[in-house]
């Protein structure tokens, strides 16, 4: 009875292995159909700060819910996956960024339940000694355009862009958008895809390398810096 005992537990951890590989396995495996359905990046209140980012911010880029972790790096590398797993859920629902790809600064839209303090301290404070600055904006009472433009680009930046006043470069920028989504609507094909986005699709692979989905965010450059960007401060 002892032995039946001993094979029985054997023979139990044996198939409790089995079947623990093999529910990995589903997991990692990519599903003909995906639960899954594409959603808006902005709600309608960042909408509206959005749309209005792009005409104060008309010389920038405007970078949508981009967690800090992609422009920031630890001061000692070694310490790198600590810092990430702490900041990794930490987001600014704007990020304005320069022509040379140099952040310069971040926003955050009030939410109809507000925006916890605790959560605007941790990013004040990370983000001012990066020397990038951080602001909070009501969708409802937005800053003047100088006022937004010299905290973020300096006050000569705030008034006017060579001989033509910011208001009229307004319109101009308006008129460049508009045009832009017409002709990106005129390229889609005849199935609604957009005729820029075929090759990326038709080169598309029909699994995901198993190291990428076993270990996360990998490439993640705060993690491992494999990208071109260059520490000022390193030795």
């Amino acid at each position: 009875m002892l032995l039946s005992l001993v094979v029985g537990i054997g023979l139990g951890a044996a198939l409790h292995w089995a079947w623990d590989r093999y529910q990995q396995r589903q997991r990692r495996r990519i599903p003909s159909v995906w639960p899954l359905k594409t959603r808006p990046l902005v709600n309608s209140q960042e909408r509206r700060v959005w749309i209005w980012l792009t005409k104060v911010m008309f010389d920038q880029h405007i970078l949508i819910k981009l967690p800090v972790t992609r422009f920031t790096a630890p001061a000692k590398q070694t310490e790198a996956t600590h810092w990430y797993k702490i900041l990794n859920g930490v987001y600014c629902t704007f990020t304005i960024c320069g022509l040379d790809g140099k952040v310069v600064g971040c926003i955050d839209v009030i939410g109809p339940h507000g925006l916890s303090m605790g959560n605007q301290t941790l990013k004040h404070s990370l983000l001012d000694q990066c020397n990038i600055r951080y602001w909070v904006v009501d969708p409802a009472n937005l800053p003047h355009l100088s006022q937004i433009r010299a905290a973020f680009l300096g006050e000569q930046a705030a008034h006017v862009t060579g001989s033509q006043p910011l208001e009229s470069r307004f319109q101009d920028v308006r008129d460049h958008l508009h045009a832009v989504v017409t002709r990106r609507r005129q390229s889609k094909d005849a199935e609604g895809t957009p005729s820029g986005l075929m090759p990326l699709l038709s080169e598309s692979g029909p699994e995901f390398p198993e190291s990428r989905l076993a270990s996360g965010w990998e490439i993640n450059s705060f993690v491992s810096p494999l990208d071109s960007r260059v520490d000022d401060h390193a030795p």
